[in-house]
């Protein structure tokens, strides 16, 4: 990984933003989400959208055709009008188009690149070429049902992505959303419920700073072992972030994939872990996970005084937070307070 991170510049209002497939053909599936995701980022972003070719092709051909997904890929950050790279959603094989990637682009050619959680080894590619990477709302799942979720949603996705500001502190949504990428219209969008639970800082104690790293956990495990997995150094300092889905079969396959973690030594380097709020879970599965989390960390693997800060927005339910990869993120586990010490993106001259 090259010794300075390069931070891609902020969007503003009228700037261009491309969409492409990284593996899902969900555009394809359900038209409806994904238009009303295009109006999102045209009407309330006030930006221009390019769809590239892969943007809205099926499931089959986007399988056959991982080379074309890298291809767009390579376009829509060669091209010097383009500012942001967009998914529509994410997929189940992003991994097959990482062969095909040339990661010289993202350090010659930085721009705003955000995806959802299965594209999670695309982030992490390109952050491990210098860029930092945006793990947060796609078209189709996040940005879709933007109408229908607290105005502070959209506050955010502007103070993250147009704003650039040296310091910007994370805040609970205080209620949420399960959703699927079929229902988009505020009409057919499941109420929101209260968040009773809030953020928990399970262990921990002070403060801690370090520089964000994460995912999608089932993402992830697909890169283990691959070239594009990073060795045990790069996880010195790093704030780890994961985000936890129902497709896992629940708490206990969290553990024994945690378990991977502390075996490989990645607790005894990291600065603190960030646990995204589940989908799919329950209240017993929810104090399950927890209570899993602190028997790995602190009983198997003796990293007592390791934060752990779970049920946070970001992953599979909306509205979610954006996490940048390589953000300088602190943590203050008595105030149980999160925010970004400097910006993920810059402020070009233009």
């Amino acid at each position: 990984m090259p010794n300075e991170l390069v931070r891609p510049g902020a969007l503003r209002p009228g700037d261009t933003v491309a969409l492409f497939s990284p593996s899902s053909g969900l555009a394809a599936r359900f038209p409806r989400a994904y238009e009303q995701g295009v109006a999102v980022l045209r009407q309330e972003l006030g930006l221009e959208v390019r769809a590239l070719p892969t943007a809205r092709a099926d499931q089959a051909w986007l399988r056959a055709n991982p080379r074309a997904r890298a291809d767009d890929l390579h376009r829509a950050f060669r091209d010097p009008e383009i500012r942001a790279v967009l998914a529509t959603a994410g997929g189940e094989d992003v991994v097959r188009l990482l062969p095909f990637v040339d990661q010289t682009v993202f350090q010659t050619c930085p721009k705003i690149l955000m995806a959802t959680s299965d594209a999670t080894p695309l982030l992490a590619l390109a952050h491990q070429a210098g860029l930092v990477t945006f793990h947060g709302p796609s078209v189709m799942s996040g940005l879709a049902q933007a109408r229908g979720l607290p105005t502070a949603f959209l506050t955010h996705v502007r103070a993250m992505l147009f704003e650039g500001r040296e310091s910007y502190e994370y805040h609970p949504y205080g209620s949420y959303l399960e959703r699927d990428p079929e229902r988009a219209s505020d009409a057919e969008l499941p109420r929101l419920r209260r968040d009773e639970r809030g953020w928990r800082v399970v262990q921990g104690a002070g403060r801690v700073r370090g520089r964000l790293f994460g995912g999608g956990l089932e993402a992830l495990e697909l890169v283990k072992g691959t070239p594009w997995w990073p060795a045990p150094s790069f996880f010195d300092g790093k704030v780890l972030f994961l985000e936890i889905s129902k497709v896992l079969p629940g708490p206990e396959a969290v553990r024994r994939t945690l378990r991977g973690y502390g075996v490989a030594g990645l607790f005894d380097r990291i600065a603190g872990l960030l646990v995204g709020r589940p989908r799919g879970y329950d209240e017993g599965q929810r104090d399950a996970l927890e209570k899993d989390l602190v028997e790995v960390v602190a009983g198997d693997f003796g990293r007592r005084d390791l934060p752990i800060v779970t049920h946070v927005d970001f992953g599979r339910t909306d509205p979610q937070l954006i996490v940048p990869l390589g953000g300088l993120v602190e943590i203050d586990c008595q105030a149980r307070r999160l925010w970004l010490a400097e910006a993920a993106v810059a402020r070009p001259a233009r």
